[in-house]
């Protein structure tokens, strides 16, 4: 690949990971409900599900995607469901004085990356950006390994410059609100972030 090709490669990325969607609306959801460490593992599953869409558009398997669409259906209400379920544990969870401390940055890293490779894996935009748009940016057949590697970093860089600067915004106004009330109000509207962007994954075909 050339120059202009990996540049192409990473301002369309760019661009379509920028555009507000389920995962920028899963991810800040993430940073209000439990901190910078939590969102920065999401952010972490976010990328992991790029570069296996990635790698299977390069290893000529985008075929699979459209052969078996019942499995690429079952993931994407498999997300559905886990960010649902996130939210609701969001909307229920009890604060009170002596819960705020032991709260903070709370979250489980595990979880958080889970939730991130699921809302990617199960995400019609990302599935359509490489099934549908890389092929045309990137010739698949005379790419090669080096050439896959520069893609893949380029990907996490790009997704990286993206992501963090969203989520460091949104757990930063979690820790100036520190009150039981203010995180009570915090954890209600990450809750409404999760269900929204749940909706958002279930509603596009």
């Amino acid at each position: 690949m050339t120059l202009t090709g990996f540049l192409a490669y990473s301002a369309a990325l760019g661009l379509a990971a920028a555009i507000p969607g389920p995962g920028i609306t899963a991810l800040m959801a993430r940073a209000l409900g439990s901190g910078f460490r939590s969102s920065l593992a999401m952010s972490f599953g976010l990328m992991l599900g790029d570069l296996l869409y990635l790698t299977a558009v390069v290893l000529g398997l985008a075929f699979v995607a459209q052969t078996f669409g019942l499995v690429f259906l079952a993931v994407k209400w498999a997300g559905v469901a886990y960010l649902a379920f996130l939210g609701w544990r969001f909307w229920t969870a009890g604060i009170t004085p002596e819960t705020v401390e032991a709260r903070k940055g709370k979250g489980g890293l595990a979880s958080s990356f889970l939730a991130g490779l699921t809302v990617t894996l199960g995400n019609p935009k990302t599935m359509i950006f490489y099934l549908a748009i890389t092929p045309t940016i990137v010739d698949l057949k005379t790419i090669t390994l080096a050439d896959y590697g520069i893609l893949a970093a380029l990907t996490v860089l790009v997704l990286f410059v993206v992501l963090v600067p969203y989520l460091a915004l949104a757990a930063k106004a979690r820790w100036f609100l520190r009150s039981p009330r203010a995180l009570k109000a915090l954890n209600r509207t990450a809750a409404g972030f999760m269900v929204g962007a749940a909706a958002a994954i279930a509603a596009r075909q």
